[in-house]
């Protein structure tokens, strides 16, 4: 068994159980928040994660590519530069995180206590993002799948010990669950951390090859500045989404209450257990980007036909039936949530943004790995442009509500898949039946 499907189990086998207690977060959260509060709960998350991937300025990738692509003798003094630039950013970042944050308007509605959550996120984001990327691109992915398990089996121990012990008001609720959601992610940094501190001494005792700030900079900057640029503008979406959906329902005759209450079902239960199975395509992807960046450096063309055909085949194998069980216990399995019909019948009519889903994700690392992050951000653009203008045209109208909503999602996440599978064909000079390379493209 080679290491890319070695590295690939492992990740999916931590991976499933990390989901496993995720949706056993849900389930405490909806209890906890009620339809209305989860709606709110997952209304403020993008916001959350946008500050998380500005903090990060997306060096993961960018270090676990370089790391990927060059000698061990260049990684010390890569990793102390990036540690310097991880710490400018976050000093950059944090004054004007801080006064956009205090606006009223951003966080109204939510416990002033929430804004100084989102400051505590940007120092772990900054300095946890290096020692991730760093374990991604040496493949030691037993450091990153344990810490993704751990982030949310301490998330989980959090909530349900206070509130098997305590009873508290709605918003009060709210803020311990983002509270155990930050405390979740500090425990992970201090991990990961510990880790990368351990290899940074080990690496110092040996023969390093020098690098200056300015190479340094400039090799990670060149991918981690688009692809910021691609996940603040994923988050930016994701951030307008829900006032998007709930403008749709209000304009279709909702209530502002009972349009927040049906965002919450669609979000926190419905997407929750659809996405249930993308744990799969997310370790793909911690996998793709390093091993696609080493086949394309070595111009190893026949091995990144072979990555593209293990990973769409492993999707394929997955994607299918997880579809399948979704759609067919769509019942029960939103039963868990909430005693609500409306929640069962959206999970129906998200198989196809589902299944989609689950290839877009490696397709998407495929591209990072290929240096064709500038494709990735525009197919987002075009797709988001066509489903949010769909989602609302569609949503707007009183006979299909979240049906057209819904519609429109569909509509955008195909548009996303088909541009991607065919740009990458393209590049690597192969059918797309996914047949070996002909002769005259190199």
């Amino acid at each position: 068994m080679n290491s890319f499907f070695k590295g690939t189990i492992l990740l999916v086998v931590v991976a499933f159980f990390s989901e496993c207690v995720e949706l056993f977060v849900n389930m405490i959260l909806a209890r906890e928040l009620g339809e209305e509060g989860m709606g709110r709960y997952m209304s403020i998350l993008p916001i959350i994660f946008l500050v998380f991937i500005i903090a990060s300025l997306e060096l993961p990738i960018s270090i676990s590519k370089f790391v990927a692509e060059n000698k061990q003798e260049l990684h010390y003094h890569l990793l102390k530069h990036a540690l310097r630039l991880a710490t400018s950013v976050m000093l950059i970042i944090f004054i004007p995180t801080f006064i956009v944050l205090s606006f009223p308007a951003i966080l109204s509605g939510f416990h002033p206590y929430v804004k100084w959550l989102m400051l505590v996120i940007i120092p772990i984001s900054a300095f946890s993002s290096i020692a991730k990327g760093y374990f991604m691109g040496v493949q030691q992915m037993g450091k990153i799948a344990f810490s993704n398990f751990l982030r949310k089996i301490i998330q989980f121990g959090c909530l349900i010990a206070i509130f098997h012990y305590f009873q508290f008001d709605r918003d009060t609720s709210l803020l311990i669950a983002l509270s155990a959601l930050t405390a979740s992610e500090f425990v992970v940094f201090v991990y990961l951390i510990s880790m990368f501190i351990i290899q940074m001494q080990t690496m110092k005792r040996n023969s390093n090859a020098m690098m200056t700030r300015h190479y340094a900079h400039e090799k990670l900057l060149a991918v981690s500045l688009p692809t910021t640029g691609l996940r603040i503008f994923n988050a930016i979406t994701n951030a307008i989404q829900p006032f998007l959906i709930q403008s749709a329902l209000i304009a279709a005759g909702f209530g502002a209450v009972a349009a927040t209450e049906h965002f919450g079902m669609l979000t926190g239960v419905a997407m929750s257990i659809g996405f249930f199975p993308a744990f799969i395509a997310h370790s793909l992807m911690v996998m793709l980007i390093p091993n696609v960046s080493d086949a394309y450096a070595n111009k190893n063309y026949e091995q990144l036909r072979h990555l593209l055909q293990q990973s769409m085949s492993f999707t394929l194998i997955y994607g299918i039936p997880s579809v399948l069980v979704i759609y067919i216990f769509a019942e029960p399995l939103t039963a868990t949530f909430f005693s609500s019909t409306g929640a069962a019948f959206y999970l129906k009519l998200l198989w196809p943004y589902f299944l989609f889903h689950f290839f877009v994700i490696p397709m998407q690392a495929y591209l990072i790995g290929l240096g064709l992050v500038k494709d990735t951000f525009i197919h987002s653009v075009w797709a988001h442009v066509v489903s949010f203008v769909m989602m609302y045209i569609l949503g707007s109208q009183s006979h299909l509500n979240m049906a057209g909503i819904i519609m429109g999602m569909n509509m955008g996440i195909v548009l996303l898949t088909l541009m991607h599978y065919f740009t990458i064909c393209k590049k690597i000079g192969i059918t797309v039946w996914l047949t070996k390379p002909r002769q005259n493209v190199y």
